[in-house]
């Protein structure tokens, strides 16, 4: 199936208004990370309290906000998980500011004064330390750095260095944005999100190595052929697949942030943003690198005039 026939596209004619909206968008990001102090991290990295409630009656996220404000921990994360009947189940993760003293009893004792004719169920509780949160936020960078090393040896065996750079850029440009996104929304980086952080890194390098793979084969087939034109040409060829494949995994990850539920709902958010801008750097990021990697190789061997 094919939605673009003999297409022909100028998209490196257009890379320079292309660096000027992804550097904009990567400088808002920076600023608004600086602003906030550094990216907005979950329990799972600063330690906390994580406790699944199951109430006997409908109640609504704003009204448990409300019972936990009265012990200053209104701006809690709440969220409906699931709802069983008549029977909601929420879940509440405190960051535990307080260390020295019991914050389950002090949440479940308010709920209970709050919600006198609505009882409820502790389902389970879970509890990370600071210092288990410290490691993991340790491992999930490293994590993240380690994938960016590993894909970049990789394309430069598989291809050559210039690609890998071209590749890195691109991945490091859809991952800087999503953050971004998120610390300009106000959302919190949890373990999920690392997940979809490097969800994002595979979907998007696949998409780059299709196109890195035709301008290959391009290089060999018009030799003679300037190397603008035969990335535009590849890109084209390749357009009705990206499309395809890009527009069912959006299609999948935006059903999933309308219908998917709150507890997913940060996760999914990140997908839509990096499936979105992991398509446009393959074409306007990772594959311009490869040409103004010959440009600068060109001003290189162009002789200098004397004086």
């Amino acid at each position: 199936m094919q939605f673009f026939k003999d297409t022909h596209y100028d998209f490196q004619g257009k890379r320079k208004i292309a660096y000027i909206f992804s550097g904009t968008l990567i400088l808002i990001g920076i600023i608004s990370l600086i602003l906030h102090g550094g990216p907005k991290y979950s329990i799972d990295f600063l330690g906390g309290l994580s406790m699944r409630l199951q109430f006997a009656q409908p109640v609504s996220e704003n009204e448990v906000r409300d019972a936990l404000t009265k012990i200053n921990l209104g701006s809690s994360e709440v969220k409906t998980i699931r709802e069983m009947g008549e029977k909601p189940e929420i879940l509440i993760r405190l960051k535990e500011s307080e260390p020295g003293k019991d914050i389950q009893q002090r949440v479940v004792t308010e709920l209970r004064e709050y919600f006198k004719t609505n009882s409820f169920e502790l389902r389970a509780v879970d509890r990370v330390g600071p210092r288990i949160g410290g490691e993991l936020r340790n491992a999930a960078i490293m994590s993240i750095i380690v994938t960016l090393i590993l894909i970049l040896i990789y394309l430069s065996w598989r291809f050559e260095f210039k690609f890998g750079v071209g590749a890195i850029v691109a991945l490091f440009h859809d991952v800087t944005i999503t953050i971004g996104a998120f610390s300009l929304l106000d959302l919190e980086i949890s373990l999920a999100i690392i997940a979809a952080l490097l969800t994002i890194v595979g979907f998007s390098i696949n998409d780059t190595i299709v196109v890195f793979d035709r301008i290959r084969e391009n290089l060999k087939k018009h030799s003679t052929l300037p190397l603008k034109d035969c990335i535009n040409l590849s890109i084209n060829e390749t357009l009705s697949r990206t499309v395809i494949t890009s527009g069912t995994v959006f299609v999948v990850v935006v059903s999933l942030f309308f219908f998917g539920g709150q507890v997913i709902h940060d996760f999914s958010f990140a997908l839509i943003v990096g499936v979105f801008f992991g398509t446009y750097s393959s074409i306007y990021i990772a594959s311009p690198i490869l040409l103004e990697w010959q440009n600068q190789e060109l001003l290189k061997k162009k002789p200098m005039r004397s004086k």
